[in-house]
């Protein structure tokens, strides 16, 4: 009762942020998804990301670790699923990414704090960076079909990682005034891509749900496997092998969906994988949460 009643507590604030989104949306109110989606993206977030590495407590050689396993664990999550759609006869430009790189940043980032507090937190950011030069790099070359490394070093949530991780390992320090300011900036990310989130899945369209809840359980259960192994192997500390477990175990992100259309990937099929994906994660959450704790 006790450990339901924890989980609960910790998954409410998400549920909550994101129905406000859903609300909003469902009362006609104007959202620019694609607005606040860059802000977040390309201002917020790579503040967040630079803060909580620039400040984090947490010993340099366990971030490496983490990042290390955080690059194995897709790996492996991204082999294990591109296997299954071969052999399944599913096109792999659709489905490889979207099911491979989850929703980290507007779910796992904000579930991290909440379940495993700020060292939790700084773990999971260094799980999202990892997955998020992966997909700037092999996630849009899956999906467009065209090599795009120039684009991921385009990127500030890449540039904020470098210079986050170069100010950790030299132990430098910012003005005051420049930490108050980056922080500042940082914590809007949180609950706008929350609210964001549910924004977003009331304006998806989408298609053959029976598939789409075949390949999102199949995803559940490859993305907490792969990492739960990877973590044991690699004798993670507890805090960073949760952090991975959940961040690697996040359902399908609606930026999946916004590039398959940009690129005429089939976007709704993958639609479907967003709406079901998310669905299903509200069960799946709460199980994956008590396994970790």
């Amino acid at each position: 009762m006790l450990l339901a009643l924890e989980v609960l507590q910790i998954i409410a604030p998400v549920i909550l942020l994101a129905g406000v989104g859903f609300a909003w949306a469902w009362l006609g109110f104007e959202y620019k998804v694609q607005f606040v989606t860059r802000l977040t993206m390309n201002l917020s977030v790579p503040a967040l990301i630079f803060t909580a590495l620039i400040k984090t407590e947490i010993d340099p050689e366990a971030l490496r670790i983490t990042a290390f396993a955080a690059t194995l664990a897709y790996i492996g999550v991204a082999v294990a699923l591109a296997v299954f759609l071969r052999i399944a006869g599913y096109n792999i430009r659709t489905f490889l990414a979207p099911l491979v790189f989850g929703n980290t940043g507007n779910l796992g980032l904000p579930l991290a704090f909440f379940a495993f507090g700020q060292a939790g937190f700084d773990y999971a950011v260094v799980v999202f960076a990892v997955m998020a030069f992966l997909s700037f790099t092999i996630g849009v070359w899956l999906v467009s079909g065209k090599a795009s490394p120039v684009n991921a070093i385009k990127q500030p949530i890449v540039w904020a990682t470098v210079l986050g991780s170069l100010f950790l390992a030299n132990g430098w320090g910012l003005p005051t005034w420049g930490l108050n300011t980056l922080e500042l900036l940082g914590q809007i990310a949180i609950p706008l891509m929350l609210i964001t989130l549910g924004v977003a899945i009331t304006r998806l369209k989408p298609a053959s749900l029976g598939r789409a809840f075949g390949l999102s359980f199949l995803k559940l259960l490859i993305c907490v496997v792969v990492p739960a192994g990877i973590g044991l192997w690699l004798g993670l500390p507890p805090v960073a092998f949760a952090a991975l477990v959940v961040q690697v175990a996040t359902p399908v992100a609606v930026t999946s969906y916004m590039l398959a259309e940009k690129y005429e990937a089939d976007p709704d099929e993958v639609a479907g994988l967003v709406v079901v994906s998310t669905l299903l994660s509200v069960v799946a959450i709460p199980l994956i949460l008590a396994f970790v704790l």
